[in-house]
C-alpha cells in the first residue's frame, strides 16, 4: 500500500511542478525575453553541474535510511543525517564563494549575448551561485524522506515550495522589477525557507534523539559507497550537462535560449520519471537486503513494462506534435517552428534515458557503483566530439540530435552490462519484451500514425485531440500485451469494486 500511496505522491509532485513550471515560461518570456531566459537555463545547467560536489552523499543517505527502516534501526540513521547535514551547510557556503569569484571571469569570456551588459549577467550570475548555496542542503533531507518511503511528506512541501517559488518570481516581474536581478533575489529567499522546512520534515520522520553529535566513525562506515557513488554522480552530471555546457559556448545565447526551452518541454518528463525512480530505488534496495529475488525480478520487469505504457506514448505523441503544443503553449509560431525540431530530438533521448531509470536502480540496490560509472565514462567519450560535430554542423537542433543518439547507445551497452552481472539471463527479454514492444507499438501508432494526421490540413486543436487518442489507446495496448499487468489491472478494478460496494 506504501509503495502505490508513494508513487501517487511522487507523481502529484512531479506533475504539479511541471505544470506549473510550463504555466509560467510564458510570462518570464514576456517579462525578461529571450536572451534572460537565456541566463535562466545557463542557471539551471550550473546548478545541476554543483551536484558535482554532493560527493555522492544524497543517494547514499537513500539508500542507507531505506536499509535502516527494513532493518529497524533509525537510529543510526539519524547519526549518519545529522553527520552529512553539517558536511551539506558548509558546503553551500563553499558554493556560494566559489560562483561569486567566478562571476566576472563568466559574463565577460563565456556567455555571448547581444543586449545583456556584462555587468548584467555578472551580478546575475553572483546571485545564481547564492540560489544553490540556499538550496544546496535540499537533496540530503528528500533522500533521507525517500529512503524512510515518506514522500507523500516531500511532496506536499515540494508542491508548496514550486507554487510559492514560481508564482512569487512572476509577481516580482509584474509588479516590483522586470529584471533577472530581481528573480534571483525571490529564488534565493524561497530556497533558503525550502531548505529549513525540509530539514524539519526529515528529523520530524526519523526522529531525532538527545546529545546526537558529528561522527567521524559513521561517515568511514559509508564512505566506500558514497565515493562510488561520488563517482556516478559526477560523470551523470557531466552527462546529462555536457551538451548544454558546450552548446551555452558554441551558441549565441537567444540559439542558447531556445535550446532551454527545448529542455524544459524535455523534462516534462521527468513528471513520470523522477517519482518512479524514487519508489522504485528503495523498494528494489529492501528487496536486496531481505533476499527476495523472486519478487524483485517481477518488481523490476513489470514496473519497467508499466512504467514504458505511459512513458513512450507521451514522448511520442509530443515529439511528433512539438509545433503544435509549443505555438498553444507560448503563442509564438515563429518560435515554436524553430524549435520543434530541437523539442523532438531532445524527447526521444529523454525516453529512453528514462528506460535505463530501472537498470540504474538496480545496480545502486545492489551497492555496485563502479558499473554505472563504467557506463557513464564509455557515454562522456563518445558524446563531447559528438555534440561538438553535431552543433557546429546544425546548431542547436545538431546538440539535440547528439543526445537522442547518444542515449540510444546507451540503452543498448547499459542492458548488456547490467545483466551480465545482475540479474543474469534477464537481460535480453527485458529489453525485447519490457522496453521493446512498449517503444514499438509507440513508434507505429502514435509515431507513424501521428506524422500522417501531423502533415494534414486539421486545425491545431483537432491534431491535437486525435494525437492524445493515438497515445491513450497505445497505452491501453501495450498494457494488454503483458499478462502480467493485466492481472495487477484486475486486481485494482476488483479492490476499487469491492470499496464502492461496501459504501
Amino acid at each position: 500500500m506504501r509503495l502505490s500511496h508513494n508513487l501517487l505522491a511522487g507523481l502529484a509532485n512531479s506533475i504539479w511542478v511541471a505544470l506549473i513550471g510550463l504555466a509560467v515560461v510564458p510570462l518570464y518570456l514576456k517579462y525578461l525575453g529571450i536572451e534572460a531566459y537565456g541566463l535562466i537555463g545557463f542557471f539551471a545547467t550550473t546548478q545541476a553541474l554543483l551536484q558535482l560536489l554532493d560527493m555522492g552523499l544524497a543517494p547514499t543517505i537513500n539508500r542507507e535510511v531505506a536499509r535502516c527502516s527494513a532493518s529497524g534501526n533509525l537510529k543510526e540513521a539519524g547519526k549518519l543525517l545529522h553527520t552529512l547535514a553539517i558536511v551539506y551547510w558548509i558546503m553551500a557556503g563553499i558554493i556560494a564563494l566559489i560562483v561569486i569569484a567566478l562571476a566576472p571571469l563568466i559574463a565577460q569570456y563565456w556567455i555571448q549575448s547581444k543586449t545583456i551588459t556584462p555587468e548584467t549577467i555578472s551580478h546575475a550570475v553572483m546571485l545564481m551561485g547564492l540560489v544553490v548555496a540556499c538550496r544546496w542542503p535540499i537533496g540530503l533531507y528528500q533522500g533521507a524522506l525517500m529512503g524512510a518511503q515518506r514522500l507523500t511528506v516531500s511532496s506536499s512541501v515540494s508542491i508548496t515550495m514550486a507554487t510559492v517559488g514560481n508564482l512569487g518570481a512572476v509577481a516580482v516581474l509584474a509588479f516590483v522589477s522586470p529584471t533577472i536581478e530581481a528573480f534571483f533575489i525571490w529564488q534565493a529567499g524561497v530556497g533558503l525557507v525550502y531548505a529549513i522546512i525540509m530539514r524539519w520534515a526529515a528529523w520530524w520522520v526519523i526522529g531525532r534523539t538527545k546529545n546526537i553529535q558529528f561522527d567521524i566513525f559513521t561517515l568511514k562506515r559509508i564512505w566506500r559507497f558514497s565515493a562510488g557513488m561520488s563517482g556516478v554522480a559526477v560523470s551523470g552530471i557531466i552527462l546529462m550537462q555536457l551538451d548544454k555546457v558546450l552548446l551555452s559556448r558554441i551558441l549565441s545565447l537567444e540559439d542558447f535560449g531556445r535550446y532551454a526551452l527545448a529542455g524544459v518541454v524535455a523534462s516534462g518528463l521527468y513528471v513520470l520519471l523522477t517519482p518512479t525512480f524514487n519508489v522504485i530505488y528503495p523498494r528494489l534496495s529492501a528487496l536486496v537486503v531481505t533476499g527476495n529475488t523472486e519478487k524483485l525480478i517481477d518488481l523490476y520487469r513489470t514496473g519497467t513494462r508499466l512504467f514504458l505504457a505511459v512513458l513512450f506514448p507521451i514522448a511520442t505523441f509530443v515529439a511528433v506534435f512539438a509545433e503544435e503544443l509549443l505555438t498553444l503553449w507560448t503563442g509564438n509560431p515563429v518560435l515554436a517552428k524553430n524549435a520543434a525540431p530541437i523539442v523532438s530530438l531532445f524527447l526521444i533521448g529523454t525516453a529512453l534515458n528514462g528506460a535505463m531509470h530501472f537498470p540504474y536502480a538496480l545496480q545502486l540496490a545492489y551497492g555496485m557503483t563502479r558499473l554505472p560509472l563504467i557506463i557513464n565514462a564509455i557515454l562522456i567519450i563518445v558524446m563531447t566530439p559528438t555534440t561538438i560535430i553535431l552543433a557546429l554542423r546544425f546548431g542547436a537542433v545538431g546538440g539535440a540530435a547528439a543526445w537522442a543518439l547518444l542515449n540510444s547507445i546507451y540503452l543498448l551497452i547499459g542492458t548488456l552490462l547490467t545483466h551480465r552481472s545482475l540479474l543474469k539471463g534477464i537481460g535480453l527479454k527485458w529489453l525485447l519484451s519490457d522496453v521493446g514492444i512498449p517503444l514499438g507499438l509507440s513508434l507505429l501508432l502514435v509515431g507513424a500514425a501521428g506524422v500522417g494526421i501531423h502533415n494534414a490540413t486539421h486545425p491545431n486543436y483537432m491534431k491535437l485531440f486525435i494525437g492524445s487518442g493515438l497515445a491513450l489507446f497505445t497505452s491501453l495496448l501495450i498494457t494488454l500485451t503483458s499478462p502480467r499487468l493485466i492481472i495487477i489491472v484486475r486486481n485494482s478494478f476488483t479492490r476499487v469494486t469491492k470499496i464502492n460496494s461496501t459504501q
